[in-house]
C-alpha cells in the first residue's frame, strides 16, 4: 500500500482508503469482514501469494481467486506499488536526494498503476520543453520546472531588465537592470539545478514561422508566457496542432488568474475555446462602443508578485500533469483562480467545434 495512501477503517466497518483528499480517496465496502485483513495484509513484506495466504488463514471462506482479483483491482485503482522496485539507475544519489520530497507528493496523486514511484520523474527527466518568455509567468514556471527535474529547458527571451521588472519577475536582481534578461536568467536556472540542462536564444517570434522554427527540433511540450504579439497564441495553437505538441499558456488579466491546457486531437483547441468565451459572454456594450469598453487594456500590465507567482506555477503544475500524466488532467479547459473572491471557481470547457478553422473536421 502506497504510504499516502494508508487505509483505515469507519465506525461502520467501511474501509477508506487514499486520504480523505477529493480525487484520490475511495470507500470500500467490508460486509464480509475480510477486506481490512487484505488491506493490512499489503505491507510490503510480502508477494502477492503470501498476501492471500496470510488472509486465507482468518478466512478460508474467501477464495484465493477473489483475494487476488481485490488486489489488482486496487492495483488498477493506483493504491499500490511494488515495494521491492529500485530507484532508475539514471538517477544519481545527489539527485534521489533533491527529488525525496517531490516523488512522493506524485505517488500521492498518481492514480495510475506503476511499479515504483520514481517512474514518473523518470518520465520528467527525460521531458523537453521550450518556454516563450521569462517575465514574470515564465520566469516562475521556468524556476520550477529546473527545481522539479524538468530533463531539458529551452528559453527564448528578447526583451532586457528594467527596473519595473523587479516586482514580479524573480530570476533578476538590481544589478541585472539593463543586461539581457536571458542571459540572467540561465545564470540563475542553472545555478538552481546543475542535474537539468537549461538554453536559451535572444529571439523575438514575429509571425507563426518563427514559432515553428522553434519548435522544429522537437519538443514534449510548449509553454506561451510571452503575451505579444497579440496573435501569439493563435500561431501556438496553429504550429501546435500542426506538429502534435501538447502546449500550455497562462497569464493575468488584473487579479485574474488563468492557465489554457491544450493537446492537439483532444478536446477542444485554444481557437475552439476562444470562439466558446465569446460566444458565451453577454458584455451589455452599449450602441457605439466597441467591446474593449469592457475590459480595460494597458500598455502594461498591472502585476504583482502574486498574480505572477500564481501563473507560473499553476502553468507548471498543467506542464508536469501533461509531461507526467500525474495527475491525469484532461486537456482542453482552462482553470484558474479569482484573487476578489478566492471561494469562486475559475473553470471553463467548452466542447470542440466541427467547423473549427484550426482544428475542424473540415481539416481532416
Amino acid at each position: 500500500m502506497k504510504p499516502e495512501h494508508r487505509a483505515y477503517r469507519t465506525v461502520d466497518g467501511h474501509v477508506r482508503i487514499g486520504s480523505v483528499i477529493y480525487g484520490i480517496g475511495a470507500e470500500i465496502l467490508d460486509p464480509e469482514g475480510w477486506v481490512w485483513p487484505l488491506i493490512e495484509a499489503m505491507d510490503g513484506t510480502r508477494s502477492l501469494s503470501a498476501v492471500v495466504a496470510a488472509v486465507r488463514e482468518t478466512h478460508p471462506e474467501v477464495p484465493a481467486e477473489d483475494l487476488r482479483e481485490a488486489v489488482a483491482d486496487l492495483l488498477s485503482a493506483g493504491f499500490l506499488e511494488d515495494a521491492a522496485a529500485r530507484i532508475p539507475p539514471e538517477f544519481s544519489e545527489r539527485e534521489q536526494v533533491r527529488y525525496s520530497r517531490g516523488v512522493p507528493l506524485q505517488r500521492w496523486m498518481d492514480l495510475t498503476p506503476r511499479t515504483g514511484p520514481w517512474d514518473v520523474q523518470l518520465k520528467l527527466r527525460k521531458a523537453r520543453v521550450l518556454l516563450l518568455g521569462l517575465g514574470g509567468t515564465g520566469g516562475y514556471a521556468a524556476q520550477s520546472l529546473v527545481a522539479s527535474g524538468v530533463g531539458h529547458l529551452h528559453c527564448v527571451e528578447p526583451d532586457v531588465v528594467e527596473a519595473p521588472n523587479l516586482n514580479r519577475q524573480p530570476l533578476f536582481v538590481e544589478k541585472d537592470i539593463g543586461q539581457p534578461k536571458l542571459d540572467a536568467a540561465l545564470d540563475a536556472l542553472r545555478a538552481r539545478n546543475s542535474d537539468v540542462t537549461v538554453t536559451g536564444e535572444r529571439r523575438e517570434v514575429r509571425d507563426r514561422d518563427d514559432l515553428a522554427d522553434l519548435l522544429d527540433p522537437g519538443y514534449d511540450l510548449l509553454l506561451l508566457a510571452a503575451d505579444r504579439p497579440p496573435a501569439i497564441r493563435r500561431w501556438a495553437n496553429r504550429v501546435c496542432l500542426a506538429t502534435n505538441t501538447p502546449w500550455v499558456d497562462a497569464g493575468y488579466h488584473g487579479p485574474l488568474v488563468t492557465v489554457g491546457v491544450h493537446m492537439p486531437g483532444v478536446g477542444a483547441c485554444w481557437e475552439c475555446h476562444r470562439a466558446g468565451e465569446v460566444a458565451r459572454r453577454d458584455l451589455r456594450v452599449g450602441p457605439g462602443q466597441d467591446e474593449e469598453a469592457a475590459s480595460p487594456r494597458f500598455p502594461w500590465n498591472p502585476a504583482n508578485a502574486v498574480t505572477a507567482a500564481l501563473s507560473g506555477t499553476l502553468q507548471t503544475h498543467a506542464a508536469l500533469a501533461l509531461l507526467t500524466g500525474v495527475p491525469a488532467m484532461e486537456p482542453g479547459f482552462r482553470f484558474g483562480i479569482n484573487l476578489m473572491v478566492p471561494g469562486d471557481p475559475v473553470l471553463e470547457r467548452f466542447e470542440r467545434l466541427p467547423d473549427c478553422p484550426a482544428c475542424g473536421n473540415a481539416l481532416g
